[in-house]
């Protein structure tokens, strides 16, 4: 006889949210080695003007600790909540950390220049992310809680 009390099955939304969550937070990544690698050539391709350029050329080096916890934190979580691994909870919190470090301080530190037209959208983004961050640390959370992750 089996005991299958231990055995906690993997509810289909887990596999909803890990695969959605790895799409969304992998544009996180390539933005991250795209800003890393190329800078200015990558702001130009996307559409950002002078203002905007020299806004984020001028981001202090400690920022780039908390958004490296909010980009890689999030993609090791989306992975490791596939995996149905219970660490899936501290990567999204570590995540979660970073979003709201890097929320904090490019809406109240350091607000943004007036946008282009085109890129008005991106005035809500960072709230949008952390929203996102935080969803995702809450559902990790649960899951754990219900021995979904182990």
């Amino acid at each position: 006889m089996t005991d299958t009390s231990m055995t906690t099955r993997t509810p289909w939304h887990l596999w909803a949210v890990g695969v959605i969550s790895l799409l969304w937070n992998a544009f996180g990544g390539y933005d991250f080695i795209m800003t890393t690698t190329q800078g200015e050539a990558y702001f130009r391709a996307s559409g950002m003007d002078q203002g905007m350029i020299d806004y984020f050329n001028a981001m202090p080096s400690w920022m780039y600790v908390p958004w490296t916890l909010g980009v890689w934190g999030a993609i090791a979580g989306s992975i490791l909540l596939l995996m149905r691994s219970r660490y899936a909870v501290w990567a999204f919190v570590l995540s979660l950390f970073g979003a709201v470090v890097s929320l904090v301080y490019g809406q109240f530190m350091a607000p943004m220049p007036e946008l282009p037209a085109a890129m008005a959208m991106m005035k809500y983004m960072p709230y949008v992310i952390a929203l996102i961050a935080a969803f995702l640390a809450w559902y990790a959370w649960t899951m754990a809680k219900k021995g979904v992750l182990r």
